[in-house]
């Protein structure tokens, strides 16, 4: 907002300008940029300052100013706090005494008010009523804005009066005086055009007066109209708070009743209750649900099976004819057949990896100082500071999926597509695992970069990612194991900032091929969630729902991942699925979180229950076997809270390795110098790789334009070529993608990087 040209600014706005402040005997005077706002004055050394550093503030309320010559002034509040300030002329020293006079004056005279209203706004809970609170104060906003001009123009209508009446009386003597004819005449018009002045302004005061009259009664009504809002919205949080603690009291004691019991009983009493959420009867977390989503129309009870399942292979209903073994022989068979794959491993020495990064440096920075003016803007686009980043890329990153590749090592050498499907399901909810405590953001990486991950002797597999689009950023992954498994993807994050939290929607298909049985699988990522922007301990949440399909067979599996919730008395970070054939039946059910294991439990029987639920909706009661746990996460290495809460894969992601590519993210310079704890000097040096971006890009765009046919003139267009991935149409998805078209690992072992652009 620039300076204000008028020398009565009205208490609703905020005076802002350069004055010169006293700071000590050796450097004098110093240019400051101050703020006049709400009857504070404020300053910074600069106004790039003004999001995050105030240097000082006094209260105007308690403070005395003092004119000492034609540009200087002081500012004391009793001894406390005394600024000593010069203006660059006499007229910007009245303007800012003028101002600083009306904000003192009005300061008084609304101290208690705001105190007042301080208190009511304390009283309001933040989560429930936000929205409210927020039109509440704009109204309460207007409200003092309005009396204040109200005062102001009772202050101008003294003014006017009085001046005038010393200009009348003014040009009274004046005509007293004995002068010439010409003069005298020329006395009289100045008289008479005072005079119409005088009665104009006296006309626009009144005017003024009345309407003011009016916007104050007025003012009185809203006033009170807002007051009983606020009375009313209390009123109906309470009650909400009353029904909600009820409900929750209702819910466990019909769980007490008949929930218990279940093993010895029909299923289908088990499904007529209220709302009981997916669970086990022998695991009492697993019955309880999020309540904001009890809508779902797919929720289900599991039970344990009749005894007699337990030994009986007999043809029941919900028992696919293909699986054989009981849940056991599932476990035991995947694990026996896992070891085959390191013996033949183990003639060729592993490469030992490091343990650890150096540590984060304790650097503050006021996150909601530099996104507060990026609400609602994509979060690819806001230009953010090394500070909130983690020191590797977003390729780096995606390349963490396959931190626990053995399940899918596990999913090979099944015999069953179910089967294989549970394992599928329980790699999906895995990828997510390494993110519960890493709320740094990654690097976005350059167009053109790639990340290599060769892990052939340690796991079988290695795998190559590269960013293949700026805008909208889409990074291409492809992996293929020694022990039967591909796996490829090209994710799109779509991102929003909210203000109170971060939302980022991968966009785009995930396909997972096994060689020998020739099954395909596709699946699509949740929503991510970043709470606490503004204030509070950043968190992150996964929410959202998943179907993983085989394109061969038709089974399916559906994944839940249920949000976090006020209300809830389950785990957080629950997950529940169910894995389904092409008819429909039902023959796994899995259950776990996101950030610690999975079980999977083979279902004997599904029923539906009665329609006593949610809305009168049925629910699927499943009668299985025991669970039996088919992941778990791998604990963090000791002191990863000082390490990015980086898993053991993460700290190797970065580390230097002879012959990758010169465009791989372990050689950009600005996300290493993050690693080592320059973070001046990578904030300068990402600057400086964005800007040589941009200048590539835009030349690209004209030679696109010099080549363009007539009928494309005028398009904007980009047409850059990924260097290792083609676009596809995928068959399975229908979505334009790119698929790795293969020469990488031959250009590695040649050393042949002619054709890598030089983007670092």
């Amino acid at each position: 907002m620039s300076e204000p040209k008028a020398p009565t600014p009205t208490p609703g706005d905020t005076y802002k300008g350069w004055l010169f402040k006293w700071t000590n005997y050796i450097k004098g005077y110093q240019r400051r940029w101050f703020v006049l706002s709400n009857g504070l004055l404020s300053y910074y050394r600069t106004q790039a300052e003004m999001g995050h550093t105030c240097r000082g503030t006094i209260n105007l309320a308690t403070a005395n100013i003092v004119v000492e010559d034609s540009c200087n002034f002081v500012i004391s509040n009793g001894g406390a706090q005394t600024y000593h300030l010069k203006a660059s002329s006499e007229v910007e020293r009245q303007r800012w005494i003028t101002a600083l006079e009306l904000a003192k004056a009005k300061a008084v005279r609304m101290q208690a008010e705001s105190d007042d209203s301080g208190d009511e706004c304390s009283m309001t809970p933040p989560p429930a009523g936000q929205s409210g609170s927020s039109r509440n104060s704009e109204v309460q906003s207007t409200l003092r804005t309005l009396g204040s001009k109200v005062e102001d123009l009772s202050t101008c209508n003294d003014l006017i009066a009085k001046h005038g009446s010393a200009l009348q009386r003014s040009l009274s003597e004046l005509e007293g005086v004995k002068l010439g004819g010409e003069t005298g005449d020329k006395i009289r018009q100045v008289t008479e055009r005072a005079t119409l002045f005088r009665i104009t302004s006296n006309a626009m005061i009144n005017a003024c007066r009345d309407f003011l009259a009016l916007a104050q009664a007025h003012s009185k009504r809203w006033q009170k109209a807002l007051q009983a809002e606020r009375e009313q919205r209390v009123r109906l949080e309470e009650t909400l708070e009353q029904l909600a603690k009820q409900h929750n009291h209702l819910e466990r004691a019909f769980r007490g009743a008949t929930v218990l019991p279940p093993s010895q009983s029909n299923p289908d009493a088990d499904g007529k209750g209220p709302s009981s959420g997916k669970g086990d009867a022998s695991d009492e977390d697993d019955e309880n649900e999020f309540f904001d989503a009890m809508e779902d129309p797919q929720e289900f009870i599991t039970v344990p099976a009749d005894p007699k399942y337990h030994r009986s292979g007999s043809n029941v209903s919900g028992i696919s004819s293909e699986l054989g073994m009981d849940d056991q022989s599932i476990d035991e068979q995947s694990l026996a057949s896992n070891p085959e794959s390191p013996q033949s491993q183990e003639l060729e020495p592993v490469k030992k990896r490091r343990t650890r990064i150096p540590d984060k440096p304790n650097y503050s920075l006021n996150l909601w100082s530099i996104m507060k003016n990026c609400i609602g803007k994509e979060l690819s686009k806001i230009p953010m500071p090394v500070n909130f980043n983690e020191p590797i890329s977003m390729l780096q990153r995606l390349s963490e999926d396959l931190e626990y590749s053995e399940l899918l090592d596990k999913a090979a050498k099944c015999q069953s597509s179910l089967e294989q499907l549970c394992y599928v399901a329980a790699f999906t909810v895995s990828s997510y695992s390494t993110t519960v405590h890493r709320t740094g953001k990654p690097f976005n990486p350059l167009l053109g970069e790639t990340f290599e991950l060769d892990r052939r002797h340690e796991s079988g597999f290695r795998s190559l990612c590269e960013q293949v689009s700026h805008h909208p950023p889409a990074a291409a992954h492809h992996a293929i194991s020694d022990r039967g498994w591909t796996l490829r993807q090209e994710i799109t994050l779509a991102s929003k900032f909210r203000g109170k939290y971060l939302s980022i929607m991968p966009l785009g298909s995930i396909h997972c091929i096994f060689e020998k049985s020739e099954n395909h699988y596709t699946w699509k990522k949740v929503t991510t969630t970043v709470h606490n922007i503004i204030v509070g301990k950043l968190w992150i949440d996964q929410s959202g729902e998943i179907d993983i399909i085989n394109h061969k067979t038709g089974d399916r599996c559906h994944l839940k991942f249920a949000p976090y919730s006020y209300f809830s008395r389950d785990v957080a970070r629950k997950v529940t699925g169910v894995v389904t054939d092409k008819e429909g039946k039902a023959h796994y059910v899995l259950s776990g979180t996101w950030d610690e294991k999975m079980e999977l439990s083979r279902v004997m029987q599904s029923s539906r229950g009665g329609e006593n639920g949610t809305e009168g909706r049925q629910k699927t009661v499943y009668q299985t076997l025991k669970a039996r746990e088919i992941w778990r996460k791998t604990p963090l290495p000791e002191g990863a809270e000082n390490m990015y809460y980086f898993s053991t894969l993460a700290l190797t992601l970065n580390e230097l390795e002879d012959g990758v590519a010169p465009t791989d993210s372990r050689r950009r310079p600005d996300q290493r110098m993050m690693e080592q704890g320059r973070w001046e000097e990578a904030n300068a040096e990402k600057q400086r790789l964005e800007e040589k971006q941009r200048t590539v890009r835009r030349e690209r765009e004209r030679e696109a334009a010099r080549t363009a046919s007539p009928a494309e003139e005028g398009v904007h267009q980009d047409n850059y070529e990924a260097l290792w991935f083609d676009h596809f149409d995928d068959p399975f998805t229908g979505e334009q993608t790119h698929l790795y078209k293969g020469g990488y690992w031959e250009a590695k072992e040649q050393g042949s990087w002619e054709n890598c652009p030089d983007i670092f």
